[in-house]
């Protein structure tokens, strides 16, 4: 009976060996992934409580729904597609549209009222920090994809 190699084991991500990670948690719970919406509605008291410019809630708050709506979007079609250019299009495309998206809309409210401007801004960084913060500490958890 000839002798056969064993089959070295599949590799995941950095060289490590895929069987040998430990086993994913069955998921994350939804408002970590979401935690910057859910930071957008409790800034609506804190809008109204310190009198800041509603109208930079609303800029901002809109601004940063519809930009998290295209990235939605634009994620499904980019893990549907199967061209590794599509799919670096689709992504790269969606982060230069939506960051415009938003600093046009913050840009448009500051031109009518400074401090409306200004209050968009701040509340758009806050979220985007939450955002980004989840982002990379849900990234090892959830797995790319």
């Amino acid at each position: 009976m000839p002798e056969t190699s064993p089959t070295p084991p599949s590799r995941g991500l950095a060289g490590t060996s895929a069987s040998s990670s430990p086993s994913r948690p069955a998921g994350v719970p939804a408002v970590l992934r979401w935690l910057d919406l859910v930071v957008l509605v409790i800034a609506l008291p804190v809008f109204l409580a310190a009198g800041l410019p509603l109208a930079g809630y609303l800029v901002g708050g809109l601004a940063w729904l519809a930009q998290r709506l295209v990235q939605l979007a634009v994620a499904r079609r980019a893990k549907a597609a199967d061209d590794p250019r599509t799919i670096v299009g689709l992504t790269a495309g969606s982060m230069i549209l939506r960051g415009w998206m938003v600093a046009l809309s913050i840009f448009l409210v500051g031109l009518g009222d400074n401090d409306a401007g200004l209050a968009a801004a701040v509340l758009v960084i806050s979220l985007f920090t939450i955002y980004f913060a989840m982002q990379l500490a849900l990234r090892p958890i959830e797995g790319p994809g």
